[in-house]
């Protein structure tokens, strides 16, 4: 006998037909691999034919080795895969050498390439009526994964880990196919919490008489993060950034603010929001709520007319806004009186390409205007600023650099389940309606329907989404009139729809209260979520008073991306996101970007458009963008020329600006000008 095979740990036989495969490891490794066929003697079976197999066939060898072989194994195992006719006869083989074997239960897709596998219940995989290894439970997952196409490291190792957790590999493929078992489905769960905030009575504030009465009425008590703000100097007019969970109350600490020093004399309340959506929402809910206190208006975009009839009152008590409507309003140098208090709601914003520099422009730009309004004026003393915000990766950083107090509450009112399901485009809408039908029919411990907001990427897939649900659905879309907007809220207010569509670009922030959250893409546009951008919109999900848990489905298509430009695919981006750190909230500025805002700078501000450009939260190059305005001739000296003042008020960077000068000078036809821009803009 070989020198190799003088110890031998495990002898594992395995039935394969009218003979068995022999396989003999040791220290974990396989020495060889034989067939062995048993022989019917007349004192009973015997090692037969023994033929080791070889890299170029199969060796015979003397039936005595393999006897030899089984006297010298520390152990003996039969696969349970073999039959109870297969076992008896190695037993009464074995049993005439004074040999004794075990039957064990192995993996029989190894048992079956010459691999010893035993198999215990921690490691056991169920598999088309059957049980098998972790090792060969992977390859099948492989191999059902190259059939859906090319999947992403993450969400591989996320399978796996799903396997080895339910132990069923037809329960994890069907995730391939949108298995919706919430069992499985579920990713992880962000649990409720609370932070220890000694509430704030609202009878101990020390408010204007109408504000205090007016919220003495609503409630007793404020909220954690209303009663952190008040202890970090609200009320006596500090300025505050304010990071909290949506649904926490964040807001209310803007009009506590804003309303108090109106009612006191010290100038009217400013709240602007990125959105129109959002300002219609805040300018309906401030007419309602402040109506009989106080004139409410709203600036949206460049427009004095709104869509719904409501004209711009520059001298009222309250305007809701966008960002680039009240901006216009101060590039066209609209006086806009004594502003008491700015609130910025969602100021993550200006870590946004397209509308973080507009929003930094603007907040230096608006101070300005308080200043020289201050120094104008004798008895104004200029205005308190509250930014708000439910998701900042820097908080403090931000705060030092916007010059405000850090009110930070990390309060989440309710836990979060975030789910990850596989599919293609055309099966997403199939899988929402499953999911809208299951949760619209049951109702929370408050009384309340399961209602679902579903995030998709263009007004064509949300109308394509809503045709398809079973249940009462809208489409919710920058597409829609004022009127039909509002139409859609009232009715998710009411319980009448089960699901709004809208895009992620619209609606991260518009008041639906919803309990489930569905992503059928993960992209804004043609854009990837940031981290930050998921995180505020699956936020929505699950509200207090209303809901005992939100949910959150994420709909992944393996391999996909929704435009040339985009890097990565969409499970990868998926597990990017679910894992993913917030990102800091920097502003950056390319060329365009620098141009533009000292462009405004210089339109507001003359001589101190440095001193503007210098107190922004990004950094802006002032020396290179005031060349180029000079060499664009938008500026003479530090005036707007003509050009530059049109270019401005019009929000326009240098290439859309000369695009649309280079067709006026040919004669273009305007509608030609401006389908070509917007085909740049699309591509």
């Amino acid at each position: 006998m070989s020198e190799q095979v003088q110890r031998v740990d495990t002898l594992f036989l395995h039935e394969t037909g009218d003979d068995y495969l022999a396989v003999a490891n040791r220290d974990g490794d396989r020495l060889f691999r034989a067939k062995l066929e048993v022989a019917e003697k007349s004192a009973g079976p015997r090692p037969g034919r023994f033929r080791r197999k070889t890299s170029g066939g199969e060796e015979p060898r003397n039936p005595d080795e393999f006897v030899a072989i089984a006297r010298r194994a520390g152990r003996i195992r039969i696969s349970q895969q073999t039959s109870q006719t297969g076992r008896d006869e190695l037993r009464d083989m074995l049993s005439a050498y004074q040999l004794d074997a075990k039957v064990v239960r192995t993996c029989r897709y190894c048992a079956g390439k010459g691999r010893y596998s035993p198999l215990t219940s921690e490691t056991a995989i169920e598999a088309d009526g059957e049980h098998i290894c972790r090792d060969c439970a992977v390859r099948e997952l492989e191999r059902e994964l190259s059939f859906s196409g090319s999947v992403s490291g993450a969400a591989q190792d996320r399978l796996e880990e799903l396997l080895f957790e339910e132990q069923d590999l037809a329960k994890v493929t069907g995730l391939l196919s949108g298995n919706l078992d919430p069992d499985l489905t579920k990713y992880d769960e962000v649990s409720a919490t609370t932070d220890e905030v000694d509430p704030v009575k609202v009878s101990e504030l020390d408010l204007h008489p109408d504000v205090q009465g007016l919220f003495e009425d609503r409630f007793e008590e404020l909220l954690p993060v209303q009663s952190l703000a008040v202890e970090n100097g609200l009320v006596e007019g500090d300025d505050q950034m304010v990071v909290s969970a949506t649904a926490t109350g964040k807001t209310l600490v803007g009009e506590i603010a804003g309303l108090h020093r109106l009612q006191s004399g010290n100038g009217k309340m400013l709240f602007l929001v990125p959105l129109v959506a959002l300002a219609n929402q805040k300018h309906e809910d401030f007419e309602d709520e402040y109506g009989d206190l106080a004139n409410v208006t709203i600036r949206v975009g460049s427009s004095r007319i709104r869509d719904d009839g409501h004209a711009f009152d520059p001298s009222a008590d309250i305007i809701v806004g966008t960002y680039e409507g009240i901006d216009h309003a101060l590039r066209t140098g609209r006086n806009l009186g004594d502003i008491g208090t700015v609130v910025i709601d969602e100021v993550h914003t200006l870590k946004e390409d397209e509308r973080g520099h507009r929003l930094d422009g603007l907040i230096s730009r608006l101070k300005y205007y308080c200043e020289q309004r201050q120094q104008e004026r004798s008895g104004y003393d200029g205005a308190q600023w509250v930014y708000l915000s439910a998701t900042v990766g820097n908080p403090g950083e931000l705060a030092k650099k916007l010059r405000a107090n850090l009110v930070e509450f990390e309060e989440r009112p309710v836990p979060i389940e975030r789910h990850v399901t596989f599919a293609d485009g055309s099966e997403k809408p199939d899988i929402e309606n499953k999911l809208v039908r299951r949760e619209f029919d049951q109702e929370s411990s408050m009384g309340y329907r399961g209602q679902t907001i579903i995030f998709t990427n263009s007004r064509r897939r949300c109308n394509e989404i809503s045709r398809k649900l079973d249940y009462p659905s809208r489409p919710y879309h920058a597409g829609l009139d004022y009127g039909e907007r509002k139409s859609v809220e009232r009715q998710f207010g009411d319980q009448d729809l089960a699901a709004v569509v809208t895009t992620a670009a619209l609606a991260a922030g518009v008041d639906f209260p919803a309990n489930q959250v569905i992503f059928d893409t993960l992209a804004m546009g043609i854009e990837w979520l940031s981290v930050q951008e998921f995180e505020q919109m699956l936020g929505r999900a699950g509200r207090p008073d209303y809901h005992d848990r939100g949910k959150v489905y994420v709909l992944v298509e393996p391999d996909a991306s929704y435009h040339s430009s985009m890097e990565g695919t969409e499970e990868e981006i998926a597990f990017t996101l679910l894992k993913g750190d917030m990102e800091d909230v920097v502003t950056h500025y390319d060329e365009d970007a620098a141009v533009e805002e000292t462009l405004a700078n210089v339109t507001v501000g003359g001589k101190a458009a440095k001193r503007l450009n210098d107190r922004m939260v990004g950094d802006v190059p002032t020396k290179h963008a005031l060349g180029k305005l000079l060499e664009y001739e938008f500026v003479d000296g530090l005036q707007p020329t003509d050009l530059g003042r049109a270019v401005t008020t019009h929000f326009l960077d240098p290439d859309s600006a000369f695009r649309i000068l280079d067709g006026v000078r040919k004669g273009r036809d305007p509608y030609g000008i401006i389908a070509d821009l917007e085909l740049q803009d699309d591509e």
